[in-house]
C-alpha cells in the first residue's frame, strides 16, 4: 500500500495585492488559508473569490479560504507566508506567535526594513520567533501580471539551501518559475533597496530628465544597491539576478509599480504628503530610505542616488535640486571606483 503524503497547510497573512495574488497560486496546490484584517474583505475572498480593492477583476482559486480571525489562520498552518508591510510587521507577527505550531517555517514577501531597528524581516523573524526557518520570496513580480498569467519568475531564499529547493514547488506554476537560494540577506536587501531607487527613477521621469538619464541611473543604482549588499552580508552575484537587477528594473520601468509613481508625482511638483494621501497601498521606498541611509553610514558607503532620495523625502528638498546633487558628483572608475 502507497501512503499519499499530506499536502502542507499554509496560512498567508496579509489581503493586499502581492499576498492575495501568491495565496491564489499557492492555492491551486495547497490547502490556503488567507488572513484578512477587514472582515469584508474576507467574507468577499471566501465567498465570491475576489479581492476587488486590491486584485480587480481577477477571480482567485476557488479553493482559497480567508478569515480575519488570525488564530483561525494560523493555528493549522505548517507553514506561514507574510504579507503585511514591513511598519506592521513585528506586531502582526507577535500577534500569532501564540498560536503558531513550533519550528513552522515564516516565508516574507516584505520588501522594505523596519525603521527604528534598520532591521531585515527576517531578522525580525528571529527575534520574535527563534528558532523558526525564516526566508522570502523575491523578484521582478508585478502582482497584476502574474495574477493574470503572465511568464514571471521569482527566488525563494532561506538559510538552508535544501529547504529553500523543497518550498519553491509551493509557488511554482507553468509561468511562474521559482529558483532557489540561501542568501537571505542578499535577496532581502535588494528587496529593499530597489523601492528606493525605483523612486529616483520616477523623479527623473515627472521632470523629463530622458531615458538616457534613467538608464544611467539604473545602472549606477544597482552599483550602490551591490556595495551596500555586499557590505551587510549578500552574495555579490545575487545582485544581478532576480532579486537584484531584475526586480529593479521592473520597479524603476513599469507604471504599475508604486514607488516610481511617488517618485514621478514628486517630480511633477505634487508633495509627498498629498502624493502618499492618494494611494490606496504601501510604497516602501518612502519608508526605507532614512533606514538605508542609516545602514550606508554604518558601513561607511557612500550612496548618493539613495541620499538624494531620502532628501526629497524626507527632507523637504526639490527634485531638480536632487538632479543637480547627483551630477556635480566627480565620477571615478566605473567599476573599482567608491562613488556613483
Amino acid at each position: 500500500m502507497t501512503l499519499q503524503r499530506r499536502q502542507p497547510r499554509v496560512a498567508v497573512i496579509g489581503s493586499g495585492s502581492w499576498g492575495t495574488t501568491v495565496a491564489s497560486i499557492v492555492a491551486r496546490r495547497n490547502p490556503t488559508t488567507i488572513w484578512a484584517r477587514s472582515a469584508d474583505t474576507a467574507a468577499a475572498i471566501d465567498t465570491d473569490h475576489r479581492n476587488e480593492r486590491y486584485v480587480p477583476d481577477t477571480p482567485l482559486t476557488p479553493t482559497l479560504r480567508a478569515s480575519a480571525d488570525l488564530a483561525e489562520v494560523v493555528e493549522p498552518a505548517d507553514i506561514v507566508i507574510m504579507a503585511v508591510p514591513s511598519h506592521g510587521f513585528r506586531g502582526v507577527l507577535s500577534d500569532l506567535a501564540p498560536h503558531l505550531r513550533p519550528w513552522t517555517p515564516i516565508v516574507s514577501l516584505v520588501k522594505g526594513l523596519e525603521q527604528v531597528t534598520e532591521r531585515r524581516m527576517t531578522e525580525i523573524v528571529d527575534e520574535v520567533l527563534p528558532g523558526h526557518p525564516a526566508g522570502v520570496l523575491a523578484g521582478p513580480n508585478i502582482s497584476g501580471e502574474v495574477a493574470a498569467g503572465y511568464a514571471a519568475a521569482a527566488v525563494i531564499a532561506m538559510p538552508d539551501q535544501h529547504q529553500a529547493a523543497q518550498l519553491r514547488d509551493l509557488f511554482r506554476t507553468s509561468r511562474f518559475r521559482i529558483y532557489s537560494s540561501s542568501d537571505v540577506a542578499g535577496v532581502e536587501i535588494a528587496g529593499a533597496l530597489k523601492n528606493v531607487f525605483a523612486i529616483a527613477v520616477g523623479m527623473g521621469d515627472g521632470i523629463g530628465a530622458g531615458e538616457n538619464t534613467r538608464a544611467m541611473v539604473i545602472t549606477r543604482a544597482l552599483r550602490e544597491m551591490t556595495r551596500l549588499g555586499v557590505a551587510v552580508g549578500g552574495d555579490r552575484e545575487t545582485f544581478s539576478g532576480l532579486a537584484g537587477l531584475g526586480d529593479l528594473t521592473v520597479t524603476c520601468t513599469s507604471v504599475r509599480s508604486r514607488n516610481r509613481h511617488v517618485g514621478e508625482q514628486l517630480g511633477r511638483g505634487v508633495p509627498i504628503a498629498d502624493v502618499l494621501a492618494g494611494m490606496t497601498q504601501v510604497a516602501e521606498g518612502v519608508k526605507s530610505a532614512s533606514v538605508v541611509m542609516k545602514l550606508a553610514a554604518e558601513h561607511g558607503i557612500d550612496m548618493p542616488i539613495a541620499r538624494e532620495v531620502d532628501a526629497v523625502v524626507n527632507a523637504g528638498a526639490s527634485v531638480e535640486d536632487a538632479y543637480r546633487g547627483l551630477l556635480a558628483v566627480p565620477p571615478g572608475h566605473e567599476v573599482h571606483g567608491d562613488s556613483w
